[in-house]
């Protein structure tokens, strides 16, 4: 162990004065990029992040030296393990993620690998094109991940599979010598196979297995739309196309070569969208359709099924989108996707099925989505999918290890009714979602990963489902590839003489075994390296707020399970994500920093650790994973509870004291508001606090107004006039409304009155929101003792409690329940709502009649709150706003 550790040391150094990327060696770093998407977790030799093609062939040509295997990483949203491993993690995503070029002519460009997907199609669209294959993980996915995996989507049934888009790659074998592969005619295959070069040489082998396998190919490799398992040898057999190494890196899952720049076909971009979403009683009826939709000129038919969307119904950004489409209670839906020249072909085809699907009384509920925003709803729906399906609480998981099986379309009914006779024979549940056009569900069983008998149900049920796949001509992986999750099973598919060529493939391009190792051939039983397992033992921390809902604090870091939503860059989440694009500073990073920690996974570590905190700090408590992860991962309330860890150990800085008491500072200053106002805008004074108390000389704070806002309430006329026609109302007098902007509550307080409202102060002292959010945990909980003690009679008389800043109101909504046990609490955050959340619910109901003068400016830009976005969405405000 000692010679390995002087080996790492040694190699990180070497590292450090050779490139000009970021080498992180350090024991949290590990462990972040110990786990991705999947069930397993290795912890990985060190981390590059490289800025350049030399960064990475240095890269290689050190770890060589010092015998390190290699494993290139994009977003990390494996499925099968495939970016796990005791390796050099590259990751890509944070520099070498560029568009190099785009030829419109010829429809193709030139990218980095550390591009997303989503990203790339931003660049695209304007110039009328799209990358074609359409991940769920679209977002945070990057075009050398699926370059790896040979990725597809939902509208493979139109694009195809990755390998079909890419033309030509660039890199470096793991020697650090480089490569450039593309299309060869016969001629050119001939005269380069003749050369006495590596590149002559390795085509000419490779070219060898071809022809001494054409029979094993054409035999054994599955006759369906997708299949990404074992290498693609049958790409290369392909006597129609070119011989192209390219199409043999595509899938190799980072087992053979290390790609830095790939050239890529690119689409024109569909003109129009259709979607219609069809509802059903039963999964059975749902795929039973499949087959009359088929008919139809159809880019994408996909099924949703009763589990995810009732897990669904617990994710609030979930409730929002199905709001558009769901009709009654279904068993399972149907969402079909049709493109079109224009709108109204799309309606047409659209009409065109639905009508068809009427007459013959399939499905109970027939949708068509017309406004854009709906069909984006839907769209998004479906994605988010599977992180609602990993999310579920508890220790028995849906588990990936035969949910990405791939029969022909016709047998996808009878292998459904096969498939639930072995979960019922196995005594566990499943959830039915994945892309019916191309016979592909993405199952995954129930299973307690904790417990070793499940282990070994686990594995069973994997013989048994790799026996019933065979018997229909199918293959283990349609789409998320081998990895550690399916490796085990390419020889039991693809047969001795094939496997045996595979192995062959393999030696040719990394005669060292360092390219991602273990993964397509040489493989590990896939039960082995899970990130739990039998001898794992949840730990029971004590905290503050109540974690029950999730069984306890462990099991509420437990539920992120790596599907990286928190890396994408647009929405709430996560703000220090996308300004850093670090994994560290990810919702995912800090939830495998923290189940680390708390689980001894890192010697000497607690959540009062100093390495801990810096992995925190960054979280602004937005809110934002609470409703756009798909597993509603609290970092909020979890960051709250390890601050206050922290601060019991080391001691509370003033910074935090006096952020903290905010409002008690507020309220001691108010009456020297003048004073207090030039003392903040001196420049000394600001350099003071910037120096003392980590406040940035150039942020200027909000000064104070005089009179107060409660001032004013309680001095006007209208504040002791009778009850409003409609009752009363309590309003918020939070701290920056009474202090900084009193404007802003004499607007609200005109507005509720012109509802016809009488209007009261919630007799309140500070929500306790600073002190939560700063981690003073205990204080705060005092304050929500005190407060819904004051407001016991406006919550027994279930008056409600109107609000404008959305940080204070929603603090009684979301953390109250939490802080406070009993019925108060639940009560106080059921009668909370934001002004315009209040007014919308009027105007909802036909119970809202206010004439605003309109502004001569008629358009606004709106600035939606955190934790509003987070909690109640911004439709309300926008509602009003558009009266």
């Amino acid at each position: 162990m000692r010679y390995l550790v002087e080996i790492t040391v040694t190699l990180e150094e070497e590292l450090r004065e050779a490139i000009e990327g970021e080498v992180r060696f350090d024991v949290f770093t590990r462990k972040i990029y110990s786990t991705d998407a999947s069930m397993y977790e290795i912890e990985p030799v060190g981390v590059v992040l490289p800025k350049t093609d030399a960064d990475v062939q240095e890269t290689l040509r050190i770890a060589q030296r010092h015998n390190a295997a290699i494993l290139p990483r994009g977003g990390g949203t494996s499925l099968a393990g495939q970016t796990v491993g005791e390796a050099l993690v590259l990751d890509f995503s944070k520099y070498m993620n560029q568009v190099i070029e785009l030829n419109k002519g010829e429809e193709w460009a030139r990218i980095q690998p550390g591009l997303v997907q989503d990203h790339f199609n931003d660049f695209l669209s304007p110039h009328g094109f799209v990358f074609g294959p359409n991940t769920s993980t679209s977002s945070r996915a990057t075009i050398g991940g699926m370059l790896g995996n040979n990725s597809s989507g939902s509208r493979s049934i139109v694009y195809g599979k990755t390998v079909d888009h890419v033309i030509e790659v660039s890199g470096y074998f793991a020697d650090g010598e480089p490569f450039s592969f593309g299309p060869l005619d016969a001629e050119s295959l001939g005269d380069l196979t003749r050369e006495d070069s590596r590149a002559g040489r390795l085509h000419k082998a490779l070219k060898n297995i071809v022809d001494e396998q054409r029979v094993e190919i054409a035999d054994r490799y599955p006759k369906i739309m997708r299949r990404v398992s074992g290498y693609n040898l049958d790409e290369l057999a392909r006597e129609s196309q070119p011989f192209n190494l390219a199409k043999l890196m595509v899938g190799a899952e980072g087992t053979l070569a290390v790609v830095t720049e790939a050239k890529v076909r690119v689409c024109p971009k569909p003109r129009a969208l259709g979607v219609l979403v069809v509802h059903f009683h039963s999964i059975e009826e749902a795929l039973a359709a499949s087959t009359t939709i088929l008919a139809h000129d159809v880019a994408a038919i996909e099924i949703i099924d009763r589990v995810i969307i009732e897990l669904a119904k617990q994710n609030l950004e979930a409730q929002r989108l199905m709001d558009s489409f769901v009709v009654g209670d279904p068993d399972s839906f149907l969402t079909i996707e049709f493109f079109a020249e224009n709108e109204d072909e799309a309606r047409e085809k659209v009409r065109r099925l639905h009508d068809e699907l009427e007459a013959k009384n399939i499905g109970y509920a027939r949708v068509p989505l017309d406004d854009p925003a709906h069909k984006q709803d839907c769209l998004n729906m479906r994605k988010a999918g599977l992180g609602f399906l990993l999310g579920r609480r508890g220790d028995w998981k849906p588990c990936a290890f035969v949910e990405d099986c791939a029969v022909s379309p016709e047998h996808l009914l009878d292998y459904y009714r096969h498939f639930e006779a072995i979960m019922k024979k196995y005594d566990t549940a499943t959830s039915y979602y994945g892309h019916t056009s191309v016979g592909l569900l993405h199952l995954r069983p129930l299973i307690n990963l904790k417990e070793d008998a499940e282990i070994g149900k686990m594995a069973a049920i994997a013989e048994e489902v790799s026996d019933l796949v065979l018997e229909y001509g199918g293959a283990m992986s349609g789409e998320h590839g081998d990895g550690l999750a399916r490796s085990q099973w390419v020889p039991k598919f693809f047969g001795e003489k094939l496997y045996g060529a595979f192995v062959e493939v393999k030696r040719l391009f990394d005669p060292e075994n360092r390219m991602n190792p273990g993964k397509i051939v040489n493989a590990l039983p896939f039960t082995e390296n899970l990130r739990f397992d039998g001898s794992y033992k949840t730990p029971e921390i004590p905290t503050i707020m109540d974690f029950s809902s999730d069984g306890g604090f462990a099991r509420a870091i437990e539920l992120c399970n790596g599907v990286g939503a928190c890396r994408k860059r647009d929405g709430t989440m996560c703000p220090s994500y996308q300004a850093t694009m670090e994994e560290e500073h990810s919702t995912r990073g800090r939830a495998n920093a923290l189940r680390e920690v708390i689980a001894n996974g890192i010697p000497g570590e607690d959540l009062g650790s100093e390495r801990l905190y810096e992995v925190m700090d960054l979280c602004i408590s937005c809110k934002g994973c609470k409703a756009e992860c798909p597993s509603s991962v609290d970092m909020a309330k979890i960051k709250a509870e390890v601050l206050q860890a922290y601060y019991d150990k080391n001691g509370v800085p003033l910074r935090v004291r006096m952020m903290g008491r905010i409002a008690q500072i507020n309220r001691l200053s108010a009456p020297v508001a003048p004073i207090v106002n030039w003392t903040l805008g001196n420049s000394l004074v600001r350099s003071l606090l910037d120096r003392f108390l980590g406040i940035d000389k150039r942020r200027r704070l909000p000064p104070l107004v005089t009179p107060t806002f409660e001032e004013w309430f309680r001095s006007r006329p209208s504040a002791r006039n009778g009850v409003g026609a409609r009752g009363k109302v309590l309003f918020l007098n939070d701290t920056f409304t009474n202090f900084n902007y009193p404007e802003i509550g004499k607007a609200a307080v005109r507005v509720l009155e012109a509802a016809g409202f009488e209007v009261g102060l919630a007799e309140t002292g500070c929500c306790g929101r600073p002190m939560i959010s700063h981690g003073l945990l205990r204080e705060g909980q005092k304050l929500a003792q005190e407060n819904i003690a004051k407001l016991a009679p406006a919550i027994e008389a279930g008056l409600p409690i109107i609000g404008v800043e959305p940080s204070c109101l929603l603090t009684f909504r979301d953390e109250y329940p939490d802080l406070v046990a009993g019925d108060a609490a639940k009560r106080l955050a059921e009668n909370s709502y934001m002004l315009e959340e209040f007014l919308q619910s009027l105007r909802d109901k036909d119970e809202l009649d206010l004439k605003f003068r309109a502004p001569k400016q008629q358009n606004a830009l709106f600035h939606g709150h955190c934790h509003q976005k987070a909690l109640v969405g911004t439709g309300p405000s926008l509602g009003i706003l558009g009266m």
